[in-house]
């Protein structure tokens, strides 16, 4: 049974807790556990918790789960764009997969609550990822 790290941003709590929810309904559908939940600040924070998560062996794959709400500047572009990048700079770091369940940018928090689902696609993308690479 695959063992999952989740990272949850506590920014936009009001979907994000949806999020959460629909990871760990995912894995448990899947037949794979939540081994350890890192609440972060926001988005933003995400790859230092994913990192840490990765260095634990216990943890196969880590799904990073938030929502990044578009304002009245491009900061919602500048945040993803910047934590996107280093999440996948853990991944290889690590040599763990490290999946981007994140909402935005340029959405509407309306818009953001109509793609909980992409949690569900953070946790499926982590398993067909440790299901396809070959080992180590």
């Amino acid at each position: 049974m695959p063992t999952l790290g989740l990272v949850v941003a506590q920014f936009n709590r009001p979907i994000t807790e949806e999020m959460e929810v629909a990871a760990r309904e995912a894995a448990a559908d899947a037949g794979a556990e939540i081994g350890a939940v890192v609440p972060i600040p926001g988005v933003y924070d995400a790859p230092l918790a994913a990192d840490r998560l990765a260095r634990r062996d216990e943890i196969d794959a880590v799904v990073v789960v938030g929502s990044v709400i578009t304002g009245d500047t491009d900061h919602d572009q500048v945040i993803s764009d910047a934590t996107a990048q280093r999440l996948s700079d853990v991944s290889l770091d690590r040599d763990t997969p490290v999946t981007f369940g994140v909402t935005g940018p340029g959405m509407s928090a309306a818009e953001a609550r109509e793609r909980v689902e992409n949690a569900q696609k953070a946790v499926d993308g982590a398993l067909d990822l440790l299901d396809a690479l070959p080992a180590a």
